[in-house]
């Protein structure tokens, strides 16, 4: 059976390329060569959602015009070709964060779906009234509200570690919510709303020196840094493709094999099931058992080829390029009157949070706009992040390793324009 070689194909396109050209990067993602109101589009809101070169897209349209077939349930060509194609995609999720068995790599359609996959199988299984779930204050919503839905249904109770002004967590207090009681902890690795990099290694032997297992929200984690779950011995991995030049409604659940093997399936159906009468339903082995009806067959072949073409570039040089974008942009910020920057970890990632004296960030988004710069504003589903900084949204500009240092200055250029609007 010819199958189509996806990963051959990535790394044929990008050898020509040994080192970091982002002009010639740029030239894989058709969206980056719009116009927005006569100007050139400045993307600037990756951490909300990167863009998908080409490759990602033809393989979506390869997809849907010569493999389409639902998986795992026939033995014709088509069936067969997308089966071997989606667990293709699975295997490169395992190479990329380095998990020990592909049956641990779950697909969910997201991060939010893959934290409540946790939360119902492992959490109603597990915890009790009485018991407390430990988060940190730089959790995305998405790590808290299912939290808060399960301490409600058992009487549990969540515990918060606090962050300092420079919005790092605060090591020795997160400590010191530990007690016999502490039955889970849930992590971000990476602030989307201020782009704090937590010492997420660390705090993870800290909990299981206590036995408690850790969740980790890696979905601004892995577009930017390369991450390995079994050097962080994290119990759950989370994140989602379309934070990662994938396409949308695919995400990925990372989890000890031990962990997985104990939890109730979140979701019942077809294709989770070994087998089903009307007094006993048998599941499925992992990951299967989790991976209820027909999946986002399409979107995992393409998070797979986007995997591929970023393995090629090297998440190191990613890391590097990035870092370069933040330094430079947080040097020209810091240097302009009026404009203040929410969040000053010294460990960040390429995301730069801030406010303007007298215009408010929704305004800000707008105007920036008229110049086709494209950037977030609101609460960045962290709404505690913002009561600890007492705001009420920040504008975020957020770099992916497609952007520019003259991008920076048209932000820069941009934020002067509509400082001498509002003034």
């Amino acid at each position: 059976m010819n199958l189509p070689q996806t990963q051959t194909q990535t790394e044929f396109t990008l050898a020509s390329s040994p080192v970091f050209d982002v002009e010639r990067i740029r030239s894989d993602f058709p969206i980056l060569q719009l116009k927005i109101e006569d100007n050139p589009l400045v993307y600037l809101d990756s951490a909300a959602s990167s863009q998908m070169p080409q490759l990602v897209i033809d393989s979506l349209v390869r997809y849907q015009t010569m493999q389409h077939a639902n998986i795992h349930r026939a033995v014709h060509y088509l069936s067969e070709t997308a089966t071997n194609e989606y667990e293709a995609a699975r295997g490169k999720l395992k190479r990329f964060i380095n998990a020990p068995e592909e049956r641990e790599v779950i697909f969910t359609s997201g991060t939010t779906d893959a934290i409540n996959l946790v939360m119902h199988g492992y959490g109603r299984q597990f915890i009790k009234a009485g018991d407390e779930i430990i988060l940190t204050t730089l959790e995305h919503h998405a790590n808290i509200v299912p939290w808060q839905m399960l301490a409600e249904e058992t009487g549990a109770k969540i515990r918060v570690a606090p962050v300092n002004d420079a919005g790092e967590i605060l090591i020795e207090d997160y400590e010191k919510l530990f007690n016999s009681r502490t039955r889970f902890v849930g992590l971000i690795h990476v602030s989307n709303a201020l782009g704090t990099i937590n010492p997420v290694k660390q705090m993870i032997a800290y909990a299981h020196e206590h036995g408690v297992p850790v969740l980790v929200d890696g979905a601004q984690a892995v577009p930017h840094l390369a991450v390995d779950v079994q050097d962080l011995d994290c119990d759950f991995y989370v994140f989602s493709g379309h934070k990662l030049c994938g396409p949308t409604g695919i995400g990925v659940l990372y989890g000890k094999a031990a962990l997985l093997e104990k939890m109730q399936p979140f979701k019942g159906g077809g294709d989770m099931i070994l087998s089903v009468t009307f007094e006993k339903t048998i599941y499925n082995t992992i990951p299967h058992k989790f991976e209820a009806g027909t999946p986002a067959i399409a979107a995992a072949i393409g998070l797979g080829v986007a995997i591929d073409y970023l393995l090629a570039i090297g998440m190191d040089e990613i890391a590097a390029h990035e870092h370069e974008l933040l330094v430079y942009a947080t040097e020209q910020i810091t240097s302009m009157p009026g404009v203040n920057i929410i969040g000053s970890a010294a460990n960040k990632a390429a995301v730069i949070s801030f406010t303007i004296d007298g215009v408010h960030p929704h305004d800000i988004g707008t105007l920036l706009n008229e110049e086709g710069i494209a950037v977030r504003t609101g609460q960045h589903c962290a709404q505690p992040v913002m009561d600890r900084f007492s705001v009420s949204a920040t504008s975020r500009a957020s770099f992916a390793f497609y952007n520019t240092l003259g991008e920076v200055d048209a932000l820069v250029a941009g934020i002067r324009t509509l400082q001498k609007v509002f003034t």
